[in-house]
């Protein structure tokens, strides 16, 4: 009998060791996706930055890891920017997002000196300059905008489109009213414009759409302001192998094109060139991560279907239920074992909807089978809850075959503390 092993390491070990459920990421996966992003496109092209998106993933250990590859990371919260600060990451390397900062967490990044702000719309705009004013500290921004471009994923996460609750759309005259405004505040320096069309995209087409509109809109800022773009960020996004039926590309699938796009409209308006920016999150961790649980109950119904449940569900991992992703699995104590049933992975969780797979082929199955869920190194750790009071799991980190605690499992008192 063998044992499925992850990232040279034997999963049934590790959960015999951390108990579950269980995380465990790569570190070695996640420099190989660094580096692929060095070599393909920071060295290849001039004037370029790429900044990790921390929601997909961000411990105080990942922030370290980001910090010693000289990538930059991107924030959505006063909480992310908290946990980079407490590892000493440098804030000008730093990208704060959002669609509704508060005056609370837009005083955070001005204080700590954070490189850019992406502003998301007008009432930010107004807050950031009194922040700025009052503190008498300049603030880089971009202005975010809706490209007005759908994007082939589950609609969740779709971020691009017209009808978007981010960014400022581009055909209702609403950027032209912000541009404007922020060239004539003082405390405001305006480098140029981001986009972002959504998570898990498999293909390139609609970055081209996006970057050929946003263009557009420099040129027309050029010859309305005289405002040169200097920078263009052009998020992330790129999706990842989650099943058999996924492809994941290489980064240079994506970059590549967008850099040809970039280039070839630019040169059509005769604009410089500015400095390009782009987000991995996903495509850096996704495949990365795996999570490991413990089987429980088998309740097997003939002729419908077989309910094999977890130590774990929605709380670790939300997304099936959130919007319906799908993932692949193994029973890592039989993985050589021929699968011989179809049964549905059922979470622990109070919901009908707590279903992490639906039809996963595997060999005969009992309790006490260790389960590894695949490719959940992105935004399931950081999307957990304490759903049913159910604790979070612990993080470990594997680098050259030797496993190591990065997040201590919540117990139940860490659960409650803050509880009066």
């Amino acid at each position: 009998m063998t044992n499925f092993y992850f990232a040279g390491v034997d999963t049934v070990y590790l959960a015999n060791k951390y108990k579950t459920p269980l995380y465990v990421m790569s570190e070695n996966i996640i420099l190989d996706r660094i580096r692929e992003i060095r070599t393909n496109f920071l060295e290849k092209y001039k004037n370029t930055e790429a900044f990790y998106a921390s929601k997909a993933f961000l411990t105080k250990e990942m922030a370290r890891i980001i910090k010693r590859e000289n990538f930059g990371i991107d924030i959505v919260s006063g909480g992310e920017l908290y946990t980079a600060m407490e590892v000493d990451f440098p804030a000008e390397k730093i990208i704060f997002h959002g669609n509704n900062k508060t005056e609370e967490e837009l005083e955070m990044a001005v204080q700590y000196g954070v490189g850019r702000i992406i502003v998301d719309n007008l009432y930010e705009l107004s807050l950031l300059n009194h922040i700025t004013k009052k503190y008498n500290k300049k603030a880089n921004i971009l202005f975010r905008v809706t490209p007005e471009v759908e994007s082939n994923t589950h609609r969740y996460i779709q971020t691009g489109q017209l009808d978007s609750k981010f960014g400022i759309p581009l055909s209702q005259g609403i950027i032209f009213e912000a541009i404007e405004k922020a060239l004539n505040l003082p405390y405001i320096n305006l480098l140029g414009f981001h986009f972002h069309i959504g998570s898990q995209i498999l293909h390139n087409k609609n970055y081209k759409k996006a970057i050929e509109n946003t263009i557009k809109l420099m040129k027309e800022a050029k010859s309305r302001y005289g405002f040169i773009t200097e920078e263009l960020n052009i998020g992330g996004g790129y999706g990842i192998k989650y099943t058999d039926d996924d492809e994941r590309r290489p980064i240079s699938y994506f970059t590549d094109a967008a850099m040809e796009e970039i280039e070839t409209n630019c040169s059509k308006y005769k604009l410089k060139r500015p400095k390009v920016i782009i987000e991995p999150g996903r495509w850096i961790v996704g495949e990365a991560g795996i999570t490991l649980y413990t089987i429980g109950s088998i309740k097997r119904i003939p002729g419908v279907r077989t309910y094999v449940s977890v130590d774990g569900g929605m709380t670790d991992n939300p997304r099936p239920s959130l919007y319906q992703a799908k993932y692949k699995g193994i029973i890592a104590n039989k993985a050589n074992e021929e699968a011989t049933e179809v049964v549905t992975i059922a979470g622990k969780c109070c919901e009908s909807g707590d279903i992490l797979i639906w039809d996963l082929k595997v060999p005969q199955v009992e309790a006490g089978d260790i389960l590894a869920i695949l490719s959940t190194g992105a935004y399931n750790y950081s999307m957990a809850s304490n759903y049913n009071k159910i604790p979070k799991p612990a993080v470990v980190m594997i680098k050259d075959g030797v496993d190591r605690l990065i997040v201590k499992r919540e117990s139940y008192a860490e659960m409650i503390k803050n509880e009066l």
